[in-house]
This record gives C-alpha cells, sequence and structure tokens, in this order.
C-alpha cells in the first residue's frame, strides 16, 4: 500500500511538474501584448486548471504557486519600476503569487453533479471553475492597477491633459486596461478549458472524479 502511495505521490508530482512547464511555454506565447504590461497568452492559464480538475485544489494550489513563483522571475523587470518598498510588495501578491496561486482552485467543481451525465458534469465543472478563478485573477490585477500602477501612471503622466489616465477614475481605468487583455484571455479559457476537458476524458484521462 505504501509503494503505491509512493508511485502515485510520484506520479502527481510529475504531472505537476510538466503543467507548470507547460502553463510557463504558454505565457511566453503572446497573441497580444498590452503597451505597459500584460498579454493575452496562448491558453496559458489552462495547464494549472486541468491539473486542478484532475488531481484537486491542493494539488492545483500548489502547482499555481509554483507558476506563480516563475512568473514572478520573469516579470521582475516590471516589478523594478515600483520605486518604493511596500508597492513591490503590494505588486508581487496581486500581480503574480495571488492570482497565479488562485488559478489551482480551478477544480472546485470536480465531482458535483449537475446532472445524470458524466460528460455534461465535467463541461459545467470545467466552465464554471475555469470562470471563477479567471475573473478572480482579473480582479487581482485591477486591484494593483488602482493601489501601485495608476499612482505611477498619474506621475508619468501629469502634463498630459488629454491622457486616458487623467480622464478616467483610477478604478475604471484599472478595469479598462486590464481588461484588454484579460477579458479575451478569460474568454478564450473557458472556451479551451472545457473542449480540453472533454478531450482528455474520451483518452480516460478525465472521468467521474470524487471531491
Amino acid at each position: 500500500m505504501a509503494a503505491n502511495s509512493r508511485k502515485f505521490d510520484v506520479h502527481v508530482l510529475a504531472e505537476t511538474a510538466i503543467m507548470v512547464a507547460l502553463a510557463t511555454v504558454l505565457s511566453l506565447v503572446k497573441v497580444y501584448e498590452a503597451p505597459y504590461g500584460g498579454a493575452v497568452t496562448l491558453l496559458s492559464m489552462a495547464p494549472i486548471i486541468i491539473l486542478s480538475m484532475r488531481h484537486g485544489c491542493a494539488v492545483g494550489l500548489a502547482g499555481g504557486f509554483v507558476g506563480a513563483v516563475i512568473q514572478l522571475l520573469l516579470g521582475l523587470n516590471n516589478v523594478g519600476w515600483v520605486p518604493d518598498l511596500g508597492g513591490k510588495f503590494l505588486c508581487v501578491l496581486f500581480d503574480y503569487l495571488i492570482p497565479f496561486t488562485l488559478l489551482g482552485l480551478g477544480g472546485m467543481f470536480r465531482g458535483v453533479r449537475f446532472s445524470k451525465n458524466e460528460k455534461t458534469d465535467l463541461v459545467v465543472a470545467a466552465l464554471l471553475g475555469t470562470l471563477v478563478v479567471t475573473v478572480l485573477r482579473y480582479a487581482c490585477h485591477i486591484l494593483s492597477g488602482v493601489v501601485v500602477w495608476y499612482a505611477l501612471d498619474l506621475e508619468w503622466y501629469a502634463d498630459d491633459p488629454g491622457h486616458i489616465v487623467n480622464r478616467y477614475s483610477a478604478f475604471l481605468f484599472s478595469a479598462i486596461y486590464n481588461g484588454s487583455f484579460m477579458l479575451p484571455e478569460i474568454i478564450e479559457t473557458c472556451i479551451g478549458v472545457p473542449i480540453l476537458t472533454l478531450a482528455l476524458r474520451r483518452v480516460r484521462i478525465l472521468g467521474r472524479t470524487r471531491k
């Protein structure tokens, strides 16, 4: 029994590493890149969500956290723009560690019975979980935009009365700017994850699960 448990743990660990690596690679494939940071990527959030669908939120959160640390390392130049230590700390939390870790909650609805059909249950669970975690990530970026980046924009563009920063409130500006890449990313992920979930079910990688 202990041998089987160790074998399972090694399998899950290896799969987690693969999914984190895949998410990192896909995050570098940018369909659109916003001028001041942020991008629409090629389904880079999907691997962590699918990992959570397969093995539960604990494994998903662990994978999400590792992925978040990697994203932080890749984005250290962005953090360097923030002049004060407190702002850097908030940037690290709300642009990297929290939003990318929360993707690991994507399997929160796995095993929930929505109907009498297993395929329908998987699709609905994948769609709802994906929608929740991607919106949470969007909310984190909006908050970071308000408490960190908007203040910097006001300083940078104080002499430009026609700039968008001066025409909108902090919250609205952050929602619009982050929405320029997060909304397309949310839509493509909400479409892609259920499709991938069905594909994995067909090869018996995903099926009826328990919480």
